[in-house]
């Protein structure tokens, strides 16, 4: 369950990279049982209702970023053929670029989404806060999370938990625009 709703916070994206949703899930499911990546369970929290998984966050601290998405980049490019490469690879690139980057010292959120069935229930509002504390404990100043830019509902949650818009980006080409928010720890 963890693995879907991290697949479904990245809006098709994962299906990009990895060539389909069948191969994206796959490769999420195998990062999630191994460690270091940005989608490995260490990483993966989940908040429950009624004793069913009812939203997954992913989030580590900002300056772990660039090794986690290189070891789930490593993952899924080892579960593809060859020629699936340069599409990922370009993708990858875009990406990286896509985003506002997240401020240094701040836990970094890369991924947030609650089942369909679940929503407005308060289990992403839980998982922030939860990223707050951990954050917190960590020493670091801030919790941070990006969204698509055309993500209304994701960015008027992320508002009520005290987060602030900091940076917006546009689209281009195949990467849709990204809104970057912040929320400073006190």
């Amino acid at each position: 369950m963890a693995a879907r709703l991290v697949h479904e916070s990245a809006g098709g994206l994962y299906d990009r990279f990895a060539g389909g949703p069948e191969r994206a899930q796959r490769v999420l499911r195998k990062a999630f049982a191994q460690q270091g990546s940005n989608a490995s369970s260490e990483v993966i929290w989940v908040s429950d209702l009624d004793g069913e998984v009812a939203a997954a966050m992913a989030a580590f601290p900002v300056d772990q970023t660039p090794r986690r998405a290189r070891a789930f980049l490593t993952l899924t490019l080892r579960s593809l053929p060859p020629w699936r490469w340069p599409p990922t690879l370009r993708l990858y690139y875009a990406g990286a670029r896509a985003a506002p980057p997240p401020p240094a010292g701040s836990l970094y959120v890369d991924a947030l989404a609650t089942d369909a069935g679940q929503r407005r229930r308060g289990a992403a509002q839980a998982l922030l806060e939860a990223a707050a504390e951990r954050a917190r404990s960590l020493g670091l100043r801030s919790v941070s999370i990006d969204t698509g830019i055309d993500n209304a509902a994701a960015r008027a949650l992320y508002r009520r938990a005290g987060f602030e818009e900091v940076a917006a980006r546009p689209g281009s080409g195949d990467v849709p625009g990204f809104v970057a928010l912040v929320r400073q720890l006190g």
